[in-house]
């Protein structure tokens, strides 16, 4: 790790300008080479032609897991490696790659670390999920979510009534592929790992739990919501001819109708600086 590309989303978790510079200090002091820095999303990404252009090895991530999908999405098939800091909420990523959650320690670990591994993802189409895929109606709080982000009361209350009808007035979502499942959950979360996806669906006759799921998200944690079924499959499908709205890493696409969703496996990009056995990526 010598020549870096820096990416930032500074309105996003803990980003913030001033963590940002401070990180750039450390990168000077450690003898590291910044090539290049970019805050998403008010700028492009770097393609990989541009960061082989100015002999970057490593572009280091310092956002959420929004910003941190669309890089890594963008730059799938750049050969360098990618040093995940945790710059959000959850940090879910960072945390399974580093024993440390201090980005200025973790910089100074990876400095002397040669490790890398491959992370495991949600595939469907051309989207991407590496912490999570969220389907059904439920998926409609990411609104409220959005409106905390932004400060603005009069959206979030709008939001969260319109998340409220969509997830007690609607049927469901009907998945298929997973054994054991049923008919219209109100949430299905879809998680990868290195041989499949593990499904967590949220029936809607369970209230306690969307509600704790509406609160999760208002905190940024909806991983961390309450489901009342399990599975794992192989692939998955939604039911039905109409496009659905689905959460990858917490963004927003309209899946088509019956798009096969399923595992992949990322190059071997990623610093770990977790000791082998910590580290569930491989």
């Amino acid at each position: 790790m010598e020549t870096l590309w820096f990416i930032t989303n500074p309105n996003s978790g803990t980003a913030t300008r001033a963590k940002c510079e401070a990180l750039e200090a450390v990168f000077e002091e450690s003898g590291l080479k910044l090539a290049g820095r970019t805050e998403f999303p008010e700028q492009k990404l770097p393609k990989a032609e541009e960061l082989d252009r100015a002999k970057v090895d490593t572009v280091v991530l310092f956002a959420g897991d929004g910003t941190i999908n669309a890089a890594l999405c963008a730059l799938e098939q750049w050969e360098g490696a990618f040093l995940i800091l945790p710059g959000g909420t959850m940090n879910l990523l960072a945390k399974g790659l580093h024993s440390e959650t201090d980005p200025h320690k973790i910089v100074h670990a990876a400095r002397a670390c040669d490790r890398r591994v491959s992370l495991p993802y949600v595939i469907a189409g051309e989207h991407r999920a590496f912490v999570g895929l969220i389907l059904g109606p439920a998926a409609s709080w990411f609104r409220a979510r959005e409106a905390v982000r932004k400060g603005k009361v009069g959206r979030l209350l709008a939001a969260v009534r319109g998340a409220l009808r969509k997830t007690f007035g609607e049927r469901g979502i009907r998945v298929e592929g997973a054994k054991g499942l049923g008919d219209h959950y109100q949430a299905v979360f879809v998680t990868p790992d290195l041989h499949g996806l593990e499904v967590a669906a949220v029936d809607a006759r369970d209230w306690k739990a969307i509600v704790q799921l509406g609160w999760d998200w208002l905190n940024g944690d909806w991983v961390a919501a309450h489901a009342v079924s399990e599975a794992w499959t192989r692939e998955l499908r939604v039911r039905g001819h109409r496009s659905v709205l689905a959460l990858f890493d917490g963004e927003p696409v309209m899946l088509a109708p019956r798009m096969p969703i399923r595992s992949g496996k990322s190059l071997e990009t990623f610093i770990a600086t977790r000791k082998d056995e910590e580290v569930p990526a491989t």
